[in-house]
Parts: structure tokens; C-alpha cells; sequence
């Protein structure tokens, strides 16, 4: 193989391999949660509603916050109204916004957030019953243990920390001291990242051409490519 060949060679494997991590980087960042700033993060028991003002089985009437009754509307028993965020149920992520008070009595054995019904449904792989307003083929099961995340605190009154009964009034009083956003967990990949930038040995005047060529790779992967110029005319006199 002659030196110009090889540095062609070079040139057009750098070019394809920063494309391929071009690509892989944004793949990363399209799937990520990145965009989303964690406030708050936890754990409770969830229940489910729908309330539509039909009347129906136990309906109490349209929502506090004014909204209409849909799917990714839940009820907070402390939580200021129209505060965002999402649980997280045996792997299945739903998005949900605050957006009616509840549950009433049941906040008192740990039940801080009541899903809407069609949430529920898709949680738990049941189907919402819009006759009935429950949720069918889960068994009768109307409880699940949930992580929830927030990502945005509504402006009006309503505890900005971890939920608290109903029955406490913390609905209704304004919170100028929401809860400190958990630290973002440390990136292990970290480690592996700073072996990549290790110094390479330099290649042995026999494999000149084999050697810059795997220099240049580990050099590119590690931030960037690295040909010194007296190497590069070196390889051009060849």
C-alpha cells in the first residue's frame, strides 16, 4: 500500500466515523429527557377518576382547574393546580398536568395523585369504559404503586414539595419556597470517556502508514483528529 493511498484511506475513514458519531449524538439527544428540568421526584400510590359532569358513578362535577376532563388530567390533593410532569409505571411513561383536587380521604393512607381513567387504562393495559367511567380487564384493580417526576410548578396556591393529605389545606395556601430539584445522578460513562483521550504510543517507523491510521481513529474518537505537520509531509514524501 503506498503512503498517499493509505492517507486517502485515512482521511475517508475520519470522515465516515465523524459521521457516524454525528448521527449517534443526536439519536441520544432526540430520546432523552434532556429538554425536561427535574423539580421533584418521588414515589406514591396512585388511584384513578373521571369526572365529566355527567353525574355518573360518583362524578363530582367538571374540574377545579376549569378544564374539560381528558386524558392526562389528574388530581392533586397539595400540588398547585396546572403543575406538569409524569409517572412512570412497570416501564411505561404517561405525561399528566394538575388539574382538579383529590383524592380526598384516601390522601390520608398515602394516596397523593389520582389519574385520570384513561391514563389508568393505558398504565395498567386496560380499557377505559366510557358507559361505566372505570376502567375494565385489570381485575377490579384501582390502586398502583407509581414514580412520578415534575417538571413545572404551576403559579397559584398549592404546596411546591412532596404531596401531603388533603385534608392538610396545603391546596390552598401559596408556596414562595418550592422544594430544591434533586442533583443530576453522575454520567458513568464518564470514566471510559478520559480513556480515550490516554496518550497513544507512537507507531514504529516500519508500520508508519498502519500506525497513523489507528493514531488518528483513537485521536478523533478522544476529541479530535491529531497528525502532527512534519508527520503529514513525511507520509506525502513516501
Amino acid at each position: 500500500m503506498s503512503a498517499r493511498f493509505g492517507l486517502r484511506s485515512l482521511a475517508v475513514l475520519t470522515a465516515s466515523t465523524v459521521g457516524a458519531l454525528t448521527i449517534a449524538g443526536t439519536a441520544a439527544h432526540a430520546d432523552s429527557d434532556t429538554d425536561q428540568k427535574i423539580l421533584l421526584k418521588g414515589s406514591t400510590t396512585a388511584s384513578y377518576f373521571w369526572d365529566d359532569a355527567s353525574g355518573r358513578a360518583g362524578d363530582t362535577g367538571l374540574p377545579a382547574s376549569g378544564k374539560p376532563m381528558q386524558k392526562g388530567l389528574a388530581a392533586s390533593p397539595s400540588w398547585p393546580l396546572l403543575t406538569e410532569g409524569y409517572v412512570v409505571y412497570k416501564g411505561k411513561k404517561m405525561p399528566f398536568f394538575v388539574g382538579d383536587r383529590g383524592p380526598g380521604t384516601p390522601s390520608n393512607r398515602g394516596i397523593m395523585l389520582d389519574l385520570d381513567a384513561k391514563t389508568f387504562a393505558e398504565l395498567t393495559g386496560g380499557e377505559f369504559n366510557s358507559s361505566t367511567l372505570g376502567v375494565d380487564g385489570i381485575g377490579g384493580e384501582g390502586h398502583i404503586d407509581v414514580d412520578y417526576v415534575i417538571t413545572k410548578w404551576g403559579s397559584g396556591v398549592g404546596k411546591k414539595n412532596y404531596p401531603v393529605p388533603f385534608s392538610t389545606g396545603a391546596w390552598a395556601e401559596r408556596d414562595t419556597n418550592p422544594a430544591t430539584p434533586p442533583q443530576p445522578e453522575e454520567d458513568p460513562s464518564a470514566a471510559g470517556g478520559q480513556l480515550l483521550n490516554a496518550p497513544v504510543d507512537e507507531p514504529k517507523e516500519s508500520g508508519m502508514v498502519g500506525g497513523a491510521l489507528t493514531a488518528g481513529v483513537l485521536s478523533m474518537a478522544g476529541g479530535g483528529l491529531v497528525l502532527g505537520g512534519e508527520r503529514l509531509r513525511a507520509l506525502l514524501v513516501r
